[in-house]
């Protein structure tokens, strides 16, 4: 096991570059059939805000892949700032993607959401055959995950927790989680109306192929996000972990979150397994079939871009995207690729601090 610690006494919030960057904006999806993947989002409370073309030429110098594209920008209702998909149709995509694999593989990438009724989704997708469709569910799990849940229980004290599972698919890595007696404001936003009553994408997991965290560290030192604790070992000896990554006895792998300093929600959690595990990598690269990209918005492309130049990382030049957006790609350790774009005034302003309060539920 890897001593990982040394990696973040660097990156204390004083002592991160001033980028300007956001939670996690999008996860970008690959898909085959868009008009079935359009529609399912749809009952998440997502709908299509833009929609654009990108010719072959323009596709190989951003991305990588020599094919026509065709991308569709879609948002959770009015959330605009962090937790939105994209959606891209390749005319020639370079592989079927990871596809259904054991949770922990690596390479795998899974969005969260927050919900109000956990128990209710998992009936929907256990019975769920469109399109067909494959699903590893796990059943939900209670926790005390932030310490609030203290002193003895009756009726009248109800327990304060939130409870998690995860759906597993060939097409895409749901985690929902519900709160049961406090609320976060600005983390997580359900809109009523939405089908399934779900919110934006609050967090992105990702397990990577590291020697350890030290390798995701240019995400502080180049992109500005702050390590939000110390990093720590997860095991199968953790009810929630175990549960909702399907842990065998012996298990176990570095864990660590990320979250921007000027947004509370769209944080990112890294996990490395500390046993071999199987690596799903080579079917992960943008322009093959699943979740292949992330991108966050900053507020000054250039100077990220010269930090990110200065780890020994490779961006492209500076683009437009498919959006007219001006952006670069480039490709981290560990598999990990990201588009990092220009832009820094939303309509729905991000929260900054994280405030707990407790409710009756």
């Amino acid at each position: 096991m890897s001593t990982v610690n040394t990696a973040f006494e660097i990156t204390s919030e004083d002592n991160l570059p001033d980028t300007g960057i956001g939670g996690v904006y999008e996860v970008v999806l690959t898909v085959e059939d868009v008009e079935f993947a359009k529609k399912y989002f749809e009952e998440f409370g997502f709908s299509e805000i833009s929609t654009a073309d990108f010719s072959a030429k323009e596709a190989k110098e951003l991305y990588g892949h020599h094919s026509n594209l065709k991308s569709y920008r879609l948002q959770n209702h009015n959330i605009d700032s962090h937790g939105l998909i994209r959606i891209i149709s390749w005319e020639n995509p370079i592989n079927k993607g990871i596809g259904l694999v054991p949770p922990r593989s690596i390479g795998q990438r899974i969005a969260v959401m927050h919900c109000s009724d956990i128990f209710r989704l998992k009936d929907v997708l256990e019975n769920a055959s469109d399109n067909n469709l494959n699903w590893n569910i796990t059943e939900p799990v209670s926790d005390d995950l932030f310490d609030l849940d203290g002193g003895e229980k009756s009726f009248f004290k109800r327990p304060v927790i939130v409870r998690e599972n995860a759906a597993y698919g060939n097409f895409f890595n749901h985690i929902f989680f519900q709160r049961y007696g406090y609320h976060i404001e600005g983390y997580g936003t359900i809109n009523k109306e939405t089908p399934l009553a779900t919110s934006e994408f609050t967090h992105h997991d990702f397990f990577v192929n590291c020697k350890d965290l030290e390798d995701m560290k240019y995400l502080s030192t180049a992109l500005g996000l702050k390590a939000e604790e110390p990093p720590k070992i997860d095991s199968e000896t953790q009810k929630g972990p175990k549960a909702v990554f399907q842990m065998q006895k012996g298990e176990s792998h570095w864990y660590q979150g990320f979250v921007s300093p000027n947004n509370i929600c769209g944080k990112l959690k890294i996990f490395i397994p500390l046993e071999d595990t199987r690596d799903c990598s080579d079917k992960q690269k943008v322009g093959s079939i699943g979740m292949t990209l992330h991108s966050f918005c900053v507020k000054e492309l250039k100077y990220v871009r010269s930090l990110i130049e200065k780890e020994g990382l490779s961006p492209t030049t500076i683009f437009e995207n498919e959006f007219g957006e001006h952006c670069f790609n480039f490709t981290g350790s560990g598999g990990c690729s990201w588009q990092i774009i220009e832009k820094s005034d939303f309509v729905n302003e991000p929260i900054k601090n994280l405030e707990f309060t407790l409710t009756k539920n």
